[in-house]
């Protein structure tokens, strides 16, 4: 079904976010002199392997994978250069920063090889901290599972709401690597708060940045990852997964916020809320990564929700899709968290759990106490099992600033403050003691 982004009324939770964010970042949203764009000149050749499909209707030639794929995860596929704009009126446009789309090799979470998207944006600024301009891959929180969703095509329509904190880390010279993450823009169905495919795609995208030639970042330089809500999943998620699948890059801390750590209690939070459209978004998009039939489980009902909130993007799911209780979308009754106490689904609820296994470098986590999406405990619990397994150096960092939303803006100065110690090499802190 046809992806559409956001209309009228829908543009409310933007307009909140957005006016709110302004008042936090404490970032121009235009330069005073800006300097002069870059030429859209074409990507390397090398970079540039033809598409093997005809584009879809929602889907440009760019995110059509080719038939092969390059030998190392995060070897740029293809490349080329877009825009970034703050308003979806295009009228405040962000020409501080070189920004490039790229198709990028990385690994699904059954182990093989995808082709996925992002994009990557540089300051034009010469980098005037110590060492060499770091990169910060950006997990970007909930855009829903159509393919016009992707952070990537949003960003050069001025509909990502994160934009304005993407453009407070360009202002303190940081490269970005934004990912859009499986099947959000590429073929198949997203596989929303997918922990292992998130956590590479993340990763992968800060190697794309790297080998890109038009990026001109540093090969191997600093790295951090930072993300909220689904973005905290998928950067807790790269926190745990790099020792093994990145241990050759520089990575200095991960910035974890409000991280849906623990599926079952996430989703019971969600049941007949406001945001009961994540909900069907993670049923889609886990029966997506392990090929499961919704169609034994779902009524009528059932199957027009999940096929519904595949066509809407964030802000219009949660304006046409809210306050829906799961048990009047199943052909029994139950409502769809009985079913995560049931094969497959438990198994695969619990394969998604983030906490079980120990990050190696320091990390921040932080959750509103008044959490209406994910429970304040889902957070503090996922940190404190870091803790229980050693991690070095874990702060949990309690928001009083109410609702998840709140918590997000409320959440973003003290990301900034964190990442500019782990860049100047300042020891990191740990309150695991205030965790039993």
């Amino acid at each position: 079904m046809k992806a559409r982004p956001y209309r009228g009324t829908a543009t409310l939770l933007l307009a909140c976010t957005t006016a709110a964010s302004l008042g936090v970042v404490a970032v121009p949203s235009a330069q005073a002199t800006p300097a002069p764009e870059a030429p859209k000149t074409a990507p390397a050749p090398t970079a540039s392997p033809a598409p093997t499909a005809q584009a879809n209707e929602d889907r440009p030639p760019f995110y059509e994978p080719p038939a092969a794929l390059p030998e190392r995860n995060g070897d740029v596929i293809r490349s080329e250069p877009s825009d970034y704009y703050l308003d979806p009126l295009k009228a405040i446009k962000v020409t501080s920063a070189h920004v490039n789309r790229v198709m990028y090799r990385s690994t699904d979470g059954q182990g093989e090889p995808i082709a996925t998207t992002g994009t990557v944006l540089t300051p034009k600024q010469a980098w005037s901290g110590d060492g060499e301009r770091p990169v910060v891959g950006y997990a970007p929180g909930t855009q829903g599972l159509g393919d016009s969703c992707a952070p990537s095509r949003r960003l050069a329509n001025g509909t990502e709401y994160e934009g304005l904190f993407l453009k407070g880390l360009l202002a303190r010279g940081y490269a970005v690597a934004l990912p859009d993450y499986e099947g959000l823009g590429t073929p198949g169905t997203h596989t929303y708060v997918n922990r292992a495919v998130s956590g590479h795609v993340v990763l992968d995208a800060v190697r794309a940045a790297q080998r890109l030639p038009e990026a001109k970042v540093p090969d191997g330089g600093p790295v951090a990852v930072t993300g909220y809500s689904q973005g905290g999943g998928a950067a807790a998620a790269a926190a745990e997964l790099a020792p093994d699948y990145a241990p050759d890059m520089e990575l200095r801390g991960v910035a974890a916020g409000a991280p849906p750590a623990d599926l079952k209690k996430v989703a019971a939070k969600l049941d007949g809320t406001l945001y009961s459209p994540f909900l069907g978004y993670a049923v889609a998009g886990l029966a997506a990564g392990y090929d499961v039939d919704l169609k034994p489980i779902l009524n009528d009902k059932g199957e027009r929700f999940v096929s519904d909130a595949k066509e809407y993007c964030t802000e219009e799911a949660l304006f046409k899709l809210p306050f829906t209780k799961s048990e009047t979308l199943t052909e029994d009754g139950r409502p769809l968290t009985d079913y995560l106490e049931e094969e497959p689904f438990q198994s695969i609820a619990e394969e998604q759990r983030i906490g079980e296994r120990a990050p190696r470098v320091p990390t921040l986590v932080t959750h509103s106490t008044t959490d209406d999406v994910i429970p304040y405990e889902v957070g503090r619990e996922m940190a404190a099992s870091w803790c229980e397994k050693g991690a070095p150096d874990v702060t949990f960092s309690p928001l009083a600033a109410p609702t998840h939303v709140g918590g997000a803006i409320a959440s973003f100065p003290r990301v900034f403050l964190w990442l500019e110690g782990r860049f100047a090499g300042e020891d990191a802190s740990s309150n695991c003691d205030t965790l039993d």
